[in-house]
Parts: C-alpha cells; structure tokens; sequence
C-alpha cells in the first residue's frame, strides 16, 4: 500500500517508486515463490497491480516505474486497507490460499490517516 497524497509529494514518490523497485529485486518472484502486488491511494484507492499480474521482477519494475503521481487531498487508509482486504488478498487477484504461503501488507505512509477510527477498526479486523 502506497500513499500518493498531497503529503507525499511528486520528489518523494519518485523516490518511492524507487526504493520500492529496488526492494522487489530481492524478492523470490521470477521462481513463482513470491507475489507482489501494490495499491496506491489517497482519498480513494488508486492504481492496482495485482498479485498475479506480474510473474517476473523486470515486468513488476516496469509497472511500479509506470506509475503517476495522483497528488491527492486526504490520506484514506482506511479505504486502502479495506480494497486490500476484499480485492487484493482475493485467489482471484492472486492469493494464495495455503496454510503455508503467508500474506504480508506493507503501508508506506506520509502521516496519519485521515479517517483514523475507520483505519483502526480496519487494522483490528484484519488480524
């Protein structure tokens, strides 16, 4: 989960972007052993890669290179959280199901959400 509000900033998601393509080259993904999918969002959820999009770290590199800056108003974790939830971690979209496959979120944020109570109750439901 990425924030792409006008906190951010359009240096700082630049950077962003790159410290998250660097961080994907680590990862196991060209085997099929990991999955990564993004979510960018600011007052509502933005641009989607879903987890069985991208079967090789050059292609995902690509997709997070293409990614624009939207600038929006509010930081809507809450929002993010819950299309994670319902969309992202879906076998549809590319989660595993298997017991010994686990499914990991990372929020990279500016500051606090927006809609701190709904973001709370999110984070408690989601455990």
């Amino acid at each position: 989960m990425l924030d792409e509000s006008s906190g951010v900033g359009a240096t700082n998601f630049a950077v962003l972007k790159s410290f998250l393509s660097q961080f994907v080259a680590k990862l196991d993904v060209d085997t099929g052993n990991t999955r990564v999918g993004l979510v960018t969002y600011s007052t509502s959820v933005g641009t989607s890669i879903y987890l069985n999009a991208h079967s090789s770290v050059v292609s995902l590199q690509s997709a997070i290179s293409s990614l624009s800056y939207s600038a929006g108003q509010y930081v809507n974790t809450a929002a993010a959280l819950a299309y994670v939830r319902t969309t992202m971690l879906k076998s549809s979209t590319g989660a595993r199901s298997t017991a010994h496959k686990l499914n990991v979120v990372v929020l990279i944020t500016v500051g606090t959400s927006t809609h701190l109570k709904d973001t709370q109750v999110r984070m408690l439901s989601a455990s």
